[in-house]
């Protein structure tokens, strides 16, 4: 596959800009009746205006709580901790964890900070129809009535969508046409920072790197977007910066290039041997239960890296060129 590099004047841009969104020891427990899930602990990273930066890692890690954290959409039995500020360019900062829902749903969802869920069948309201939905979106967000028909005809062209399937109810879409559909909503209020959750669910190769071409180009007109994903392909095409996450903790947080040419976690590195180009070799066994962690270095178990020392937990990732959240990274001594 041709890959695009990243855009590495964007990121470096980007790394001089003031953050756009600004997370500080996030943490996410679920209480279950006889169990806590660990779903994403003392997370931190940073996005900054022209940044696309994509959190990777195997399904069940915590990658999609923490959209859901951040928008508020965690259900009742979530305990969150941490501290989460959104700084759009404009309007005032925006404490995500403690303002509200009325704040929320009035200034933050859609307007400043948008989604694009991963299960677009359960995000899309089945008895309108998808032009009717994205009317009522574009018209919510300031389109006067006149235009809303051919901005929505515009927003479907460029989700690569027929604007002629905007006509149909969603139960009529094939799974990729519900996909491109739930894009174009999330893009219509053109918010400063996109919350892309597996983006390219449903959707073949080519319509994947359109898919994946158009969240760039918004960062390279200065908006951000966060990407989660467990394609590591996809995210070598467009991504400045990439924070990978195991066991619901970020392992490792570098820029894009940096991670693929010399990776420091023995995870990532794992991850990266998977992919066909490299040596297709699986990582070995399999993610511990979010509900029974073991002690230390989740990864430890897998490891051939591993001591006694990973019995003991080690220092978290930082965002940038930073360190891996790891006791033997790679490069040095077992």
């Amino acid at each position: 596959m041709t890959t695009t590099a990243p855009a590495t004047t964007t990121g470096a841009r980007a790394g001089r800009a003031p953050a756009l969104l600004d997370v500080e020891g996030l943490t996410v427990r679920f209480r279950l009746r006889d169990a806590v899930v660990h779903a994403v602990t003392d997370l931190r990273l940073t996005v900054h205006p022209g940044e696309l930066l994509a959190v990777v890692g195997e399904s069940g890690c915590g990658k999609s709580v923490l959209a859901h954290a951040l928008l508020g959409l965690l259900p009742g039995n979530a305990t969150v901790t941490g501290q989460a500020r959104l700084h759009p360019p404009a309007g005032n900062p925006v404490d995500l964890l403690g303002c509200g829902e009325r704040r929320l749903a009035r200034e933050v969802r859609g307007r400043a900070l948008g989604l694009v869920p991963q299960s677009p069948a359960t995000a899309l309201t089945p008895v309108r129809t998808g032009r009717r939905l994205l009317v009522e979106t574009l018209r919510a967000y300031g389109h006067p009535r006149r235009d809303a028909d051919p901005a929505a005809d515009r927003l479907a062209v460029e989700v690569g969508l027929d604007p002629a399937d905007l006509d149909r109810y969603p139960h009529e879409l094939s799974g990729g046409m519900a996909q491109r559909l739930v894009t174009a909503l999330a893009l219509a209020p053109d918010p400063p920072l996109l919350l892309a959750d597996e983006p390219t669910t449903g959707l073949d190769r080519p319509l994947v790197d359109h898919t994946l071409d158009l969240l760039r180009r918004r960062c390279d007109t200065g908006a951000a977007v966060l990407l989660i994903t467990h394609d590591l392909a996809a995210a070598r095409r467009v991504a400045d910066t990439i924070a990978v996450m195991y066991a619901s903790r970020i392992v490792e947080h570098r820029p894009a290039g940096a991670l693929f040419d010399a990776p420091v976690h023995p995870y990532s590195a794992g991850l990266l041997d998977a992919l066909p180009d490299r040596a297709f070799r699986p990582v070995p066994g399999h993610p511990p239960m979010l509900t029974d962690l073991p002690p230390g270095c989740a990864f430890a178990p897998r490891c051939e890296r591993a001591t006694d020392t990973c019995r003991t937990a080690p220092a978290p990732a930082l965002p940038g060129p930073g360190r891996a959240a790891c006791h033997h990274p790679l490069g040095a001594p077992a």
